[in-house]
């Protein structure tokens, strides 16, 4: 059974102030000797990118206003199946500069939709 949209927005939103927390006070290389901030990093990464894939199949007219979707879901399918290819400083920066961006996106998407 699918959720709905604003469940998926909600869980996207959810998940990128997870990981603002994570790495509040953070620096790259604090995070990059903490195995549990970055697994607890790429673990929201995953819902990020499985939320925003499932937006894709229920309301792919609203995903075109998400920078970045089809980037978003492959940076999960790297996390979850690639973990080898992996690179630390990448995904903290991603985290520190695109991550607004994303929360932002998903912030007024979700407000118009309810």
């Amino acid at each position: 059974m699918s959720r709905s949209v604003p469940a998926y927005l909600a869980d996207i939103l959810d998940a990128c102030d997870s990981i603002v927390c994570i790495l509040a006070g953070v620096d790259l290389d604090t995070y990059l000797c903490t195995r549990e901030k970055r697994s607890a990093v790429e673990r929201e990464f995953i819902i990020i990118g499985e939320a925003v894939a499932a937006l894709c199949r229920e309301a792919p007219e609203l995903v075109e206003e998400i920078s970045h979707a089809r980037l978003v879901v492959g940076f999960r399918n790297v996390l979850t199946h690639d973990y080898a290819a992996i690179d630390d400083e990448t995904v903290y920066e991603l985290a520190r500069t695109d991550l607004p961006d994303l929360r932002r996106e998903c912030q007024i998407l979700l407000s118009r939709a309810d």
